[in-house]
């Protein structure tokens, strides 16, 4: 019996999605100057930041998926940018804290509704951001999101 799939993987469709969504990302917020990569950080600190917290560099990598090496050149792009601030943490003199500017705040409200606009379009055909079809796919996606992957050491042999 054959192994050969009929159609497209589920891998194969997961990476084509996520790279219409970065296109997507990326061509909307050009206008505001902004990368999907640096929309992911700026989005993520101002969720955080609303809820009094002022994250270090490897927390914003922990939350984004980001590589905590990316997540610093990011942050020094941005701030070069004038969208946020890096400190030194007073309690870590390792750790970097992060924190919006008010440029940045405008800058990310503004990307935010441009993406959200964005994610409206891509879930309208399972019943918009409110819908059972939706619910049930963040589900799924976050099931696999939380499943660790352990990288094969050895190819198998044919």
């Amino acid at each position: 019996m054959s192994k050969e799939p009929h159609g497209p993987t589920p891998g194969f469709l997961v990476w084509r999605l996520a790279m219409k969504w970065r296109v997507a990302v990326d061509r909307a917020l050009a206008p505001l100057g902004l990368t999907h990569a640096q929309y992911a950080l700026l989005a993520s600190l101002y969720g955080v930041q609303r809820s009094g917290l002022q994250p270090s560099q490897r927390e914003l990598a922990d939350r984004t998926g980001l590589e905590a090496l990316y997540v610093s050149k990011l942050a020094r792009t941005l701030e070069a940018d004038g969208l946020l601030a890096r400190e030194k943490d007073p309690a870590d003199s390792r750790a970097v804290r992060l924190s919006l500017t008010t440029t940045g705040r405008e800058t990310t409200r503004r990307a935010v509704a441009l993406v959200q606009q964005l994610l409206e379009q891509l879930l309208a055909p399972l019943g918009g951001l409110d819908g059972a079809r939706t619910d049930v796919l963040v589900r799924e996606l976050t099931t696999l999101l939380d499943t660790p992957l352990d990288v094969p050491s050895d190819p198998p042999e044919e």
